[in-house]
């Protein structure tokens, strides 16, 4: 499959006139019958949306030195609290306790990137993390899928490997976020193998391994060598794997995550410390006292990669939102979680560190639900700053669903942000006076040579939405958003054509799943 050169808005804007609607979906090039954006490295223009006072993000930071100073985090892993120990934090003896002294968690802080490049394995399709760059994923972790034709269904490797083929051909989407669905029909024991070796295969773009044990992460580390064809040496230098490491909230981090951030850490690799703190439920029922929790489990999280690595790349996950106070359910997309976005986004830059958010929903369906909730935490993950947008298109049912309708539904959203991302030109030609003066009152604009000269590419041109009139509209059969999606999905996958692989590469890949799989894989308890 062709592929557009990597290329920043703001670089674009400079080396070619603005580009909107049909011209910019022409560039695409993906697929025939596709018209998208071109892939592009976008950046936010905008000032963040700073929604409470300096004074009041430091008492969120003091209230965070507290909890770690005085309840400190439960550390279930005796590595780990050796070494958090050699560092300079206090571990009760005989216990899993360690608490961090303020200052020493500053110190360490200070350590992290405050941007830096993580590499695809096609150079086209690197990702620049932190400052203003924004970078959108696909839904991840789902244990169930949906279509329309399908229904909701367990999680499987056909499903899988579907949503890595519409991840690929969506130029929008800059990255796997880790596995859209979770593909049960494959043992626990081999399941990342196959998994991973399918991101290299079926894209080209920036992947995820679970930390769930060291040698999942060793093993990803080393298909993402593969896939690059570098020296352990160059890998070490350049990251080009990520892992999301979530707190298990309240204050503890569990082995699997702990072991996660030492072996990924240790070689240079992306770890997003990212706390699943829902007020009322996993963290104090306030937004304030939820993010003072999910701030200090954050911290340590990130501290502890510059005790493992000086200099390691880390991101700042925020994922606090509230319950339903009637079903203890999650709930995303309210003005609660939104805020919590927006103050995460400002705790993460007090610290100077790259800031992950997200777009999620509580619905259960494609319907009006899952839009408004979606565009209400897009907004709140935009206008907060973010620069890793993960669980971006094809979100269901508070995560545990992936949804192929909703993936090209959300595609054309993240689109509308890209196009607004972009900004407003105004200058003499766009001011239009002479259009003006040629129209003059009462007339219109439909014929003038200023309108002919860019009625082509004036406004976006959407993937999804229907603006013909309601005759029209009827006579085609009245297809609704999710009729349309269905249908671009189909036609997407039907389209598809693999990136390009070197032989070699794909040969060692090969060998290397083949070997770790007559070895067992990793040990389960299946």
């Amino acid at each position: 499959m062709s592929q557009d050169p990597a290329v920043s808005a703001e670089t674009a804007s400079k080396a070619r006139p603005r580009r909107t609607g049909k011209q910019r979906h022409a560039e695409a090039g993906s697929h025939s019958q596709l018209q998208q954006l071109p892939w592009q490295t976008l950046k936010n223009p905008y000032k963040p949306i700073e929604i409470i006072y300096q004074e009041q993000l430091e008492l969120i930071h003091d209230a965070s030195m507290r909890i770690l100073e005085e309840v400190g985090m439960d550390v279930l892993d005796e590595d780990a609290r050796e070494l958090m120990a050699k560092s300079g934090a206090t571990v009760t003896v005989g216990s899993n306790r360690v608490r961090f002294d303020r200052h020493l968690i500053m110190d360490y802080i200070s350590s992290v990137p405050e941007s830096f490049t993580l590499h695809a394995r096609n150079p086209a399709h690197n990702l620049q993390v932190g400052k203003n760059f924004t970078n959108f994923g696909t839904v991840a972790s789902a244990p169930n899928s949906s279509s329309m034709d399908g229904g909701r269904r367990a999680g499987n490797k056909a499903d899988y490997q579907n949503f890595l083929r519409l991840m690929q051909s969506l130029n929008i989407l800059h990255f796997t976020g880790g596995y859209p669905v979770e593909p049960v029909d494959i043992h626990a024991s081999v399941r990342h193998l196959d998994c991973l070796a399918d991101c290299v295969t079926l894209t080209d773009k920036v992947f995820h391994a679970y930390s769930l044990g060291r040698q999942r992460n060793r093993d990803g580390i080393e298909i993402a060598r593969i896939a690059r064809g570098i020296s352990d040496e160059q890998l070490e230098q350049e990251p080009s794997l990520f892992t999301i490491i979530n707190t298990s909230s309240p204050l503890r981090l569990d082995q699997p995550m702990l072991q996660g951030i030492m072996e990924m850490s240790a070689r240079n690799q992306v770890v997003m410390l990212t706390p699943f703190t829902l007020a009322g439920a996993m963290a104090p029922v306030t937004v304030a006292g939820a993010l003072a929790q999910q701030n200090a489990e954050a911290l340590a999280g990130i501290a502890f990669t510059q005790m493992v690595r000086r200099g390691s790349p880390a991101v700042y996950g925020g994922f606090t939102s509230n319950v339903d106070m009637k079903s203890g359910a999650p709930a995303f997309g309210t003005p609660e979680y939104v805020m919590a976005a927006q103050i995460s986004g400002q705790l993460a830059r007090y610290y100077k560190i790259p800031f992950r958010s997200s777009n999620v929903c509580a619905a259960n369906t494609v319907d009006a639900q899952a839009a408004y909730e979606s565009t209400m935490a897009l907004w709140g993950a935009i206008m907060g700053g973010t620069n890793f947008l993960m669980h971006g298109a094809g979100w269901l049912e508070g995560g545990l669903c992936a949804s192929f309708e909703k993936m090209m539904i959300d595609a054309d959203l993240l689109q509308m942000m890209a196009v607004y991302l972009q900004g407003v030109t105004v200058d003499e030609a766009s001011l239009a006076l002479e259009a003006v003066k040629d129209v003059g009152p009462g007339g219109h604009y439909f014929g003038t040579a200023h309108t002919m000269a860019r009625y082509k590419d004036a406004f976006y041109a959407p993937l999804i939405s229907d603006w013909r009139n309601f005759e029209t509209w009827q006579e085609a059969g009245s297809p609704t958003a999710y009729d349309h999606a269905h249908k671009l999905y189909k036609q997407i996958l039907e389209n598809y054509e693999p990136p390009a692989l070197d032989a070699a590469i794909r040969e060692e890949l090969d060998d290397f799943v083949a070997r770790r799989k007559s070895e067992g894989g990793v040990a389960t308890d299946f």
